[in-house]
């Protein structure tokens, strides 16, 4: 299967950098990359707090609310979107590189998947190659220096993964199929009962705290805080 998830993962990039994860042999000879899931405490501190200097927020829960978001966004789109042309990608082996300032580069060692075209199973799979494998350990470790309530991560985890929904928009075919991946997602804990869909889209029960940042942020589109 290492051929065909290729291929399945260079079709979901062609969407956009987001949804890239790089499969390209010669990448192992970058030592800048680093096996996810991080669990280097000391590091993802200290990427958190140059991630607060450069939003300019004094705040650490901040920036470590939006980092662990952006992480997750980048895990589901590449993923779902995957699973949707047919093959759920075997995440054990990803690698990330990351510097405030720059965006989350994806690279997946001896790429591998398993091909699945039932929505329930393979929102299973999606399930624990994401929030398993790399969103629950990424808590752990962020919890180790920052005070963020589990609301708050499993609700950006859940606003990520709507954000995939915009797949269906770069390329209609993928809408239903992505929806499908989704709707079944959210049901499954920790992300089940975080937000609701309404005719504007999802809306979370919780706070990302991007409006914390300065010079007075903004609120996201799916906050909790939006009168509606």
């Amino acid at each position: 299967m290492r051929a065909e998830t290729a291929a399945v993962l260079a079709e979901a990039a062609a969407l956009g950098p987001f949804f890239e994860i790089v499969t390209d042999e010669a990448e192992a000879v970058d030592p800048t990359w680093r096996a996810l899931p991080e669990r280097d405490t000391a590091r993802l501190l200290g990427l958190t707090d140059l991630y607060a200097e450069r939003l300019g927020t004094t705040e650490r829960r901040v920036a470590a609310s939006i980092l662990f978001q952006g992480l997750a966004s980048r895990l589901w789109s590449p993923t779902v979107t995957a699973a949707a042309l047919g093959i759920v990608p075997d995440l054990s082996r990803l690698h990330w590189r990351w510097a405030p300032g720059a965006p989350i580069a994806l690279w997946l060692a001896e790429p591998t998947g398993r091909p699945v075209h039932d929505p329930v199973k393979a929102a299973e799979l999606i399930h624990h190659e994401v929030v398993e494998r790399h969103l629950r350990p990424l808590r752990d470790a962020m919890r180790a220096f920052v005070r963020l309530a589990d609301g708050l991560f499993w609700g950006n985890a859940a606003s990520a993964l709507a954000g995939t929904l915009r797949a269906g928009s770069l390329r209609p075919g993928l809408a239903a199929p992505v929806r499908a991946l989704v709707d079944e997602l959210l049901t499954r804990e920790p992300l089940a009962g975080t937000g609701t869909f309404n005719q504007g889209g999802f809306v979370r029960r919780s706070c990302c705290l991007y409006y914390r940042v300065p010079p007075g942020g903004e609120m996201c589109g799916d906050c909790a805080l939006l009168r509606r």
